[in-house]
């Protein structure tokens, strides 16, 4: 089964150790994230390695549950989950933040893939690819709005 990959870099203009943890705070992924998809944190534990993180969410209208696995935590130079419970065969999405140009350059990297072989193949290309890009407009545009000015990531 194919990986699919999901990458992105956004320089926000704050430092790093402001940025950092605005991400480490697992509040703010609900302010990150479009409101159709109705998520919610249902465990309130700090960022950690090892920390659980439990979410409910909705796609397409069908309640999933989700559960996050912090493998890495490295303040304020990177973090990384990985989908131990969800809708995902595979979620494993590194974080970074680079300080450049008086602020800080945010970096994803999100790899991931879909249960159902050619079935979920077929659903990455028609709708999941499209659903995922536009959640990370929608945390583009967020980020302009709470944390001030931003653009696309050197």
């Amino acid at each position: 089964m194919a990986d699919h990959v999901l990458e992105a870099r956004l320089w926000v203009g704050r430092p790093r150790t402001e940025v950092f943890a605005f991400f480490a705070d697992p509040g703010n992924l609900i302010r990150l994230t479009p409101p159709s998809l109705h998520l919610r944190l249902t465990t309130a534990v700090p960022l950690a390695p090892g920390a659980v993180l439990d979410y409910r969410l909705r796609w397409w209208g069908l309640p999933i549950r989700w559960r996050a696995f912090i493998r890495e935590y490295d303040p304020p130079y990177r973090f990384f989950d990985v989908q131990v419970r969800g809708p995902f065969s595979r979620w494993e999405h590194r974080h970074r933040f680079l300080e450049a140009d008086g602020g800080t350059v945010v970096e994803d990297r999100v790899v991931y893939r879909l249960p159902f072989g050619a079935l979920g193949r077929v659903a990455h290309a028609a709708l999941v690819d499209r659903r995922l890009r536009a959640a990370w407009d929608y945390r583009t545009r967020q980020l302009a709005a709470l944390l001030g000015p931003v653009r696309p990531g050197a």
